[in-house]
This record gives structure tokens, C-alpha cells and sequence, in this order.
């Protein structure tokens, strides 16, 4: 029923298209004509680009003068996004343009929601910029069966492990290099006094959100307990796919998790965080491990600690011995919708231009200035620990409207991840230290996602299989389940699926 659905609502939009469009003005796809520039687009994001808290308003009127096009902007809750997005899809009304993780990238192309943006990008100007940024094989990865239906604008980037330097100091510790050592880590963390609050045993290890990500690179979030484990798709050395949840190593990492937590090395509200309740959590001092994002969250979570009085030192940790690397994700694509009218026009004139070097690629990477960012001589945090004073004409990003006493460091691109770098970057020299430190250790102990390939299987079964391994992996972990009796539900409500969709990937 819900293809057929779908081929209902696809036909439809391909009417509306070429009824709205016509064969001269927006043939980019095949010619290399950008097509007509649109009025109004419509526009589905994630609290990756700035919310209503963050100036959001004024960050889409800058765009709308800078572009001269409408934007009508709808923004779920971060942590809600993929829920409205597919409550979004499945009422048919879908918005021109959309950010989608990996998962509902592959699946969403698959079943027709995505515009194919292939010959456009390749007969584009931004391929032209991108191939002499030394960047063409992150879009190269983002292809689908020689298909490209998403546009990334930055490199993917990936979760390092940071420890509070003082923790380790208070529990004379050393950064752990083992598991061994992470598990020790963890147990003093919990029933010591790290904190020095003179209170032993009222923080945490570690904590995370979620025990898995529901989508690639799920295990992110606790590298350490996953180690070589993998709950996916994925493709073995001799070319094959098979599902990794059904091996022995992602058992195993499944019994380091609940025994972790059955000992109190986890914070128990894993099971149901946010990453925003984790942030402020780890800001609180309730915990000392967080593996979080290389890079510019490196400053942004010393900050934040400074600004609530706690001490900001952190040690990023490279891989222990038993994590092979680290995951550098698939990036987060913009896409367009089958139902846009003016496809070409959207990709030329919003998409092309996110990455143009100049003025709109500064909107995105540093935001409004006098919002987010100025040049003024300035005094910010007078008085306080933090205080920092700017000479005029000295670039610096302001105050954060949600969280005052932090700076901003940057919009929803990271400028040492973007695909094609600003000509005459203003902010290229307000880097902090931390962040470029934390971004080259992880560059150096990473290794892509590969993105699974689209089938009808895959589409069909894997939302549902996603869901039934994430909640059989949030049962073992809090005790409610063994690992074996989760395997023998596995077997009795899930096999099937993961069967089609193996059997698909390998006829594919």
C-alpha cells in the first residue's frame, strides 16, 4: 500500500513539475541551465542550523537578502526531528528541501521522496569549486547506484572521547589506553570523589545518549564498549554484506554495556537522554567520560564548563587498544524533494550557493553579524573568568543568545569541515587551539561509514529492524533481558527481515 501510495503522490508531482517548470527554463539536469530562480522554498532542518532561540529569524532574513528568495522555514525539536520528518512524509505534503542523515537518505532515494541531483551537480559550477577544494570524494561517497540525491556540505565528521583532566587528577589516574584501564576509569569516577564535592559515589563515568544510535554511526556515542561491533549492515572483506548485530562481537559488546551498567558505571538516564540532557549533564559535573563531536565542541564543551564553574580542561583520548578507530559519519545531506517544482532552481540558487566562498557560505558558517558574530571593539564577559576584549576590525563570534556566558563558534557549517573553504575567511584565525587539536587527533583515527546501498528490502524492513535492535539493546542493558534470550527474540521476530534485506544487498 505505501508504494503505491507513493507512486500516486510521485506521479502527481512529476504533472505539477513539468507543468511549473516547462522544457526550456529548468532543464539543468540534462543541459547545464540552472533553471528559473524561485520565488519561495520551502525548507525542513534540524537544530544544526539556528534555532528560534539562536536567531533563528534573523539568520533566514540574511539569507533572504542575500539570496533575494522566500524561505519558509519549518524546525523541529533536535531530538524530535526524524519523527516529524517521517510523520512529514507520510502525509504527502513534503517541503522542496530537506536535511537527512544517512539512513533516511538511503531510504527516502529509494522510494522516490528524492529529487536526483546527478546530472545537475555534475554539470555545475559547485562540482567545478568542490574538485579544486580536494573535495569531490566526500560527494563521490554520497552516490546511491551511480545516483546522487543529497548534497553534504561538509565532511562528516565523528565522536571522540573526552575525560575531565580533573577527575583524572582528584582519582590519581592516568588517561586510560585499555579497556582495563577505561573500566577502572569508570569505577572510581562512580564511587569516588572526583568532583570534590566530598561526597563519594553521587556522580557517574560515563553517560550517553541513548545506549545505540538509531541511525549510522550508531555506536558513537560508546566506542569503548562497542569496540569492533558493528549492529548493522555492513560489507565483509570478501565483498559480501552481512548483518554485524547477529555476530559474536556485537553480543559481546552488548554483555560490556550491561555489565557496565549493572555496576553503576552509567548514568541510568542513557536509556532516555537527549544529547542536550547529556551536554548539560557533563556542564553539571554528574559525570566524567562524554564522547562527543571533534573539533569545535571541543571549545564549546570547555565553555560551558568554565561558565558553570567547573574546570574546563579535557583530554581527548585516542582509540583505546580494543576500538580499532573512530567513525567518521557519512555527512548529513541537503536534499530536494520530488514534489519541488523547480528543482534546478532550487539546487543553483540555495543548495550551490550554501557552498559559494563568499557571502552566503559566510552566512552559514558564522551566521548574522551583530547576531552572531561581529568586528567591533568589544568587551565580552567583563569581569568574569572569561572576559575577552577585541581590538575594531578584529573578527569574533558573540555572545550565545541560549546560553549566555559561551560564545558562539559557529553557524551549521564548521569551517574546518567545509567542502569548499571562504575566499578571505574572516574567522579562519579565531580557531581555538582545543578544537584544531581535537579535529586532527580524530582525522587521524578515523574511518568512513560505508552507506549502505538502497533496495526495495532495505527500504520495506529496516526502519522496523532498526527498532526492535534498539529496543532489545536498551533491555539487555538495564537487566531486563540476557543477551541470549534477546538473541532468541531476535531469531523469533526480526531474523526474517535482516535474511530479505542481506539477501538483497548481495543480489544488488
Amino acid at each position: 500500500m505505501r508504494k503505491k501510495v507513493l507512486a500516486l503522490l510521485l506521479a502527481m508531482a512529476m504533472v505539477v513539475s513539468l507543468a511549473a517548470c516547462g522544457s526550456s527554463s529548468s532543464s539543468s539536469g540534462s543541459s547545464g541551465s540552472s533553471g528559473e530562480k524561485p520565488e519561495t522554498i520551502t525548507v525542513m532542518v534540524d537544530g544544526t542550523v539556528f534555532t528560534e532561540a539562536n536567531g533563528r529569524a534573523e539568520f533566514w532574513d540574511k539569507c533572504e537578502e542575500l539570496t533575494g528568495i522566500h524561505y519558509e522555514v519549518t524546525q523541529p525539536d533536535h531530538d524530535a526531528y526524524y519523527d516529524v520528518v517521517g510523520q512529514t512524509i507520510a502525509t504527502g505534503d513534503w517541503p522542496d528541501v530537506i536535511i537527512l542523515s544517512s539512513t533516511y537518505y538511503v531510504s527516502y532515494a529509494n522510494e522516490g521522496v528524492l529529487w536526483d541531483m546527478t546530472e545537475a551537480y555534475e554539470n555545475s559550477s559547485l562540482k567545478e569549486r568542490i574538485d579544486a577544494a580536494g573535495s569531490s570524494s566526500v560527494v563521490e561517497g554520497m552516490y546511491i547506484d551511480g545516483h546522487l540525491y543529497g548534497m553534504p556540505v561538509t565532511r562528516g565528521n565523528g565522536c571522540i572521547t573526552y575525560v575531565k583532566q580533573a577527575w583524572l587528577d582528584a582519582c590519581g589516574l592516568e588517561a586510560p589506553t585499555t579497556y582495563d584501564e577505561y573500566i577502572a576509569m569508570l569505577e572510581a569516577f562512580s564511587t569516588g570523589d572526583p568532583d570534590g564535592d566530598g561526597i563519594n559515589g553521587n556522580t557517574y563515568g560515563v553517560s550517553a545518549s541513548g545506549f545505540i544510535g538509531s541511525d549510522s554511526p550508531y555506536v558513537n556515542y560508546l566506542p569503548e564498549f562497542y569496540q569492533d561491533a558493528w549492529p548493522s549492515f555492513y560489507q565483509q572483506d570478501d565483498g559480501t554484506w552481512a548483518d554485524g548485530f547477529t555476530e559474536d562481537s556485537m553480543k559481546e559488546a552488548l554483555q560490556r554495556i550491561a555489565d557496565a551498567y549493572a555496576e553503576g558505571l552509567i548514568d541510568p538516564t542513557t536509556l532516555t537522554n537527549g544529547t542536550k540532557d547529556c551536554r548539560t549533564k557533563y556542564y553539571s559535573n554528574e559525570f566524567g567520560v562524554f564522547t562527543y563531536w571533534a573539533g569545535t565542541w571541543s571549545t564549546n564543551l570547555t565553555s560551558n564548563l568554565v561558565n558553570n564553574g567547573v574546570d574546563g580542561e579535557l583530554v581527548a583520548l585516542e582509540p583505546i587498544a580494543e576500538v580499532p578507530y573512530y567513525y567518521d559519519r557519512i555527512p548529513v545531506p541537503w536534499c530536494i524533494t520530488t514534489q519541488c517544482e523547480n528543482p534546478e532552481g532550487v539546487f543553483e540558487y540555495f543548495i550551490s550557493a550554501m557552498l559559494d566562498g563568499g557571502d552566503v557560505e559566510l552566512l552559514f558558517t558564522y551566521g548574522v553579524e551583530g547576531v552572531h558574530w561581529s568586528t567591533e571593539a568589544e568587551t565580552l564577559y567583563e569581569g568574569a573568568d572569561n572576559e575577552v576584549t577585541y581590538e575594531e576590525g578584529e573578527f569574533h563570534m558573540l555572545d550565545n543568545l541560549e546560553t549566555p556566558g559561551t560564545q558562539y563558534t559557529k553557524a551549521h557549517i564548521d569551517p574546518m569541515l567545509a567542502l569548499v573553504p571562504i575566499t578571505d575567511d574572516p574567522g579562519a584565525d579565531t580557531i581555538a587551539e582545543g578544537a584544531r587539536t581535537a579535529q586532527e587527533m580524530f582525522n587521524a583515527n578515523c574511518q568512513t561509514v560505508t552507506l549502505v546501498p538502497a533496495t526495495d528490502e532495505y527500504s520495506d524492513y529496516n526502519g522496523a529492524l532498526v527498532s526492535e535492535k534498539n529496543e532489545l539493546i536498551a533491555k539487555v542493558a538495564i537487566g531486563e533481558m540476557t543477551v541470549e534470550e534477546a538473541y532468541e527474540e531476535y531469531a523469533k521476530e526480526a531474523q526474517a527481515w535482516s535474511d530479505l534485506i542481506v539477501e538483497s544487498l548481495n543480489a544488488n
